[in-house]
Formats: C-alpha cells, sequence, structure tokens
C-alpha cells in the first residue's frame, strides 16, 4: 500500500510539473543571504506556501545540490525510490499526504529532471524549491 502511495505521489508530481509555468523569478528586494564555506557556489531560493521568498547564495565543495543542502541542514526528508522525497525545506515542512501540497525542485526556470540528491552542482546555477 506504501509503495502505491509513493508511486500516486511521484505521477502527481510528474504531471503537475509537466504543465507547470516557469519556476517565480528572483523578486527584486529579496535579499541573499550566504551561507556554507567551499569552492563552488550556486543560488538556492526557497517560495513558502504564501508566495514569501528567501534566498542563499550556497558554497560548497559538495558534488550534488541535495548533498550541500543536507550539510548545511536546508532541507530534509526520506528515501524514497526515485531519490530523497524532500520535506522539509529552510525549517518548514509540507507533507503531501496531510496537505495536497510538496515541494517542487526546479533547476534553472524549469521543473528538474532529477531529484535534488541526483543534481550535480554547476558553478553559477540558480535551483528552488516551492510549495505546490
Amino acid at each position: 500500500m506504501r509503495l502505491k502511495s509513493i508511486l500516486a505521489l511521484l505521477l502527481v508530481i510528474l504531471l503537475v510539473g509537466c504543465g507547470q509555468a516557469d519556476a517565480p523569478q528572483l523578486q527584486s528586494d529579496t535579499e541573499i543571504i550566504s551561507i556554507g564555506e567551499g569552492e563552488t557556489s550556486f543560488i538556492l531560493t526557497v517560495t513558502d506556501r504564501e508566495g514569501a521568498q528567501t534566498a542563499y547564495q550556497v558554497h560548497t565543495d559538495c558534488e550534488t545540490v541535495g548533498k550541500a543542502l543536507v550539510e548545511l541542514k536546508l532541507i530534509d526528508g526520506e528515501p524514497g525510490p526515485y531519490g530523497m522525497y524532500v520535506k522539509t525545506v529552510a525549517g518548514t515542512t509540507v507533507d503531501y499526504n496531510k496537505d495536497g501540497k510538496y515541494w517542487a525542485f526546479y533547476h534553472g526556470d524549469t521543473y528538474a529532471t532529477s531529484g535534488v540528491d541526483a543534481t550535480k552542482i554547476s558553478e553559477g546555477e540558480t535551483y528552488s524549491f516551492r510549495v505546490e
């Protein structure tokens, strides 16, 4: 039963993601918070339920976005059959089974085609999570 629920959730995520417009642009008044240490950096934008944005410039030596964000305690979740199922971003927990919402992961302006834990970091790229 649990596997069916997870597969149904992934199907919903894929279907919703395919029909999504571009991820929201960084609001001009959003302050960018610098976190972490390392040679590589990228921007992470978090958009909560109300549409409020928080932006981070993440510095890391990790190879994947997921590993960097877990180490910095910006995301948390549980293992799933397709990688990490992110439930908490920047201290805000969203659970599809409880409220019908989930954290959508974007690479640039498009819905990511790989999970956060499988997405290789590219210097200067922008990644984002938003509640959908």
